[in-house]
């Protein structure tokens, strides 16, 4: 990729109608909602990936918990207190489609996992979690992620699939790499 990749929050007055990703739901929220959760509600921040000023992705983080039990170490879970353990949500991301299988998705995912390693070391943070569409479950499978079925119990076919990555492996993906 030649252009240089910009990665920055989201501003009030970005003209986020210009990104298309292909998924309607995902564009919706990020058309409609992302600002909204961002500046009102604050609920999540949504980084966005530009190049010359025009946005090509999109990635909202909030933060979130999850149980003990729902790790899918054995070792991490008799290392965790029995208590909601910190993690960073990634819920929503998106490339613009005349841009996917480019590596704008893996450079925002790169940004996101540096993100976690400063929740990690400023307030705490043992992993990433998302919610991953099924035709994006592959990808997230490739970068490490690992389905948590315990937590899809009462899904519906064809909902998304929460994933976790370890913040140890995010740490060793960011020093090799």
């Amino acid at each position: 990729m030649a252009s240089v990749v910009d990665i920055r929050l989201l501003r009030p007055d970005d003209d986020r109608l210009q990104l298309r990703s292909g998924e309607p739901a995902i564009d919706r929220y990020f058309h409609h909602y992302a600002a909204q959760n961002q500046f009102k509600l604050h609920i999540g921040a949504t980084w966005v990936a530009t190049i010359e000023e025009r946005i090509v992705s999109f990635a909202t983080v909030t933060m979130a918990t999850i149980d003990r039990e729902t790790l899918p170490s054995a070792a991490a879970r008799r290392r965790m207190p029995a208590y909601p353990i910190p993690v960073l949500r990634l819920a929503r991301m998106g490339v613009d489609e005349r841009l996917q299988g480019g590596g704008i998705g893996r450079i925002m995912l790169n940004h996101i996992f540096r993100l976690a390693i400063e929740q990690r070391d400023r307030i705490g943070c043992v992993g990433v979690l998302t919610d991953a569409k099924p035709q994006a479950i592959g990808f997230y499978q490739k970068l490490g992620f690992i389905p948590l079925e315990g937590v899809r119990t009462g899904l519906l076919h064809g909902a998304p699939m929460p994933m976790y990555l370890a913040i140890g492996t995010i740490a060793s993906a960011l020093e090799g790499g």
